[in-house]
């Protein structure tokens, strides 16, 4: 819950103190006829209970109702009890120094204006406060609904600030031309100028002070606003829809982070459908692949699971770090079935042949890289360097290359192989090498590890091989988990 009672709510009430004691001794003449003592020892006694209530009732009044409508509450509370306080304060004057009514009405005035400007500063302050709790819980208010426009609050706030203020100075003009009048010419015109002149300066600047107040209030709580929104539209530009904007007040602002959450959320969902249909296109083109293949639905999603297990953790090593995304590392997981694509091209005599090929069936066969490839670029269009499948484009292409540039279809070497290609080419071989097929038996797993090892620098990237060796009893258990 939101601390109670705040430091600003203790500075505010001893200004407001001051300032009442000060201005009543210039607008009022008979307030002005009292010592010091007199004047101060009532509005303290006064202060002090209004503090006291004020710490009681708030915490087990306001503080008790829901979050909507606490600032409200506040502010109403908060008003009531200047105003009980200058009605008493009033009456006060008028039993015990037998002050006239227009006299009290003057000190009423002064508790009330005051009492205005301090509320709307400690509603704002709540308001603050509200918000910094919604937020350290990661929650929010409900839909605002129906509320009083903002447009609406600043004007009755720019018109009531007038006619106090108008109000304020026109008492201290009247008790200003009472007092030259009474004086005549015991006072000169100069000494009359500079006292009247200290007076309006004095509480023009407190007046104004009291003002300001508010307005930097009220910047504050529109600068946490616009950071939370601003936060979270950044957060959805770069592709994060996990943050929500908190929506802790009930008007335009409080809409408006309502109406971001529900389109960040429609984003969301789509996004998510986006995602499925992009899985499931692929996994029914995997499965066409599959239909013509003598391999099984277990090794490509065995593959797969090895490509994202080797991403994870090179994504971790500075070298990689950079290329290997968390949003990288998922297209890859979600490409990687689609890696031999291209045999949909390649003649059943040769696919399926229960035997070794010979060499120019091998020949044939090598085809099907390429084929995958053109076969996903065709599909891409215009779109090549932006859709999710470039990255099935580049591993369908490219599984085959090898480190030292005897692979195929292109020779390339090194670096100038795809990432994605050469993280595959791991996977693929291993699966291919602990697998059973017609033509040959299955390999150990630790048969299967030597021989990734032996093509270090060769077949193989060097760092993707390390990260390899750190991973086999993942590999291995990847393989038990999904085996045939």
């Amino acid at each position: 819950m939101p601390s109670y009672p705040s430091n600003r709510s203790l500075l505010l009430y001893v200004l407001s103190l001051l300032f009442i004691g000060f201005y009543g001794t210039l607008v009022c003449p008979f307030i002005d006829s009292l010592s010091v003592g007199q004047i101060l020892l009532p509005l303290i006694i006064i202060f002090i209970a209004q503090w006291g209530i004020r710490a009681y009732g708030f915490k087990n009044s306001v503080l008790k109702q829901a979050f909507e409508k606490q600032v409200k509450s506040g502010f109403v509370f908060d008003f009531g009890l200047f105003l009980i306080a200058g009605l008493a304060l009033t009456f006060f004057n008028m039993l015990y120094h037998d002050f006239p009514i227009g006299s009290g009405l003057k000190v009423l005035l002064s508790f009330i204006s005051l009492g205005f400007f301090v509320s709307v500063d400690l509603a704002l302050d709540h308001e603050r406060q509200l918000i910094g709790y919604l937020v350290a819980n990661n929650t929010s208010l409900g839909a605002p609904g129906s509320y009083f426009p903002l447009v609406g609050k600043f004007s009755i706030f720019a018109s009531v600030s007038v006619l106090f203020i108008i109000g304020s100075f026109t008492l201290l003009v009247n008790k200003d031309l009472d007092w030259l009048m009474a004086s005549g010419s015991q006072v000169s015109l100069i000494d009359g100028k500079r006292s009247i002149m200290l007076e309006f300066i004095y509480v023009g600047f407190a007046l104004l002070g009291f003002v300001l107040a508010v307005i930097f209030s009220y910047a504050k709580n529109l600068k946490i606003f616009f950071n939370h929104e601003n936060n979270v539209l950044k957060y959805a530009v770069d592709g994060d829809l996990s943050h929500r904007v908190t929506v802790g007040t009930h008007d335009e602002f409080g809409e408006m982070a309502h109406k971001t959450n529900e389109m960040i959320q429609s984003l969301h969902q789509r996004n998510e459908e986006i995602l499925y249909t992009q899985k499931v296109t692929i996994m029914s083109l995997a499965s066409v692949a599959e239909t013509r293949d003598n391999e099984t639905g277990a090794h490509i999603i065995r593959t797969q699971n090895y490509v994202r297990a080797l991403a994870n953790y090179l994504s971790q090593q500075p070298e990689f770090s950079l290329q290997l995304t968390e949003e990288v590392v998922n297209l890859l997981y979600m490409s990687a079935p689609l890696h031999d694509i291209g045999k949909v091209g390649i003649p059943d005599a040769i696919l399926l042949k229960p035997g070794k090929l010979t060499a120019d069936e091998f020949e044939i066969m090598k085809q099907h890289a390429q084929m995958g490839g053109d076969a996903i670029t065709r599909a891409l269009g215009d779109r090549a360097e932006t859709s999710f499948l470039r990255y099935a484009r580049e591993i369908a292409s490219s599984h085959h290359e090898k480190w030292d540039g005897s692979g195929y279809p292109q020779g390339l070497t090194g670096d100038h192989i795809p990432l994605s290609g050469r993280l595959m080419a791991v996977a693929d071989v291993y699966d291919a090498l602990i697998s059973k097929r017609v033509y040959k038996k299955a390999f150990t797993h630790e048969a299967a590890v030597q021989i990734i090892r032996e093509g270090r620098g060769k077949h193989f990237d060097p760092g993707i091989v390390d990260a390899f060796d750190v991973l086999e009893h993942e590999f291995k258990r990847i393989a038990s988990e999904f085996s045939d």
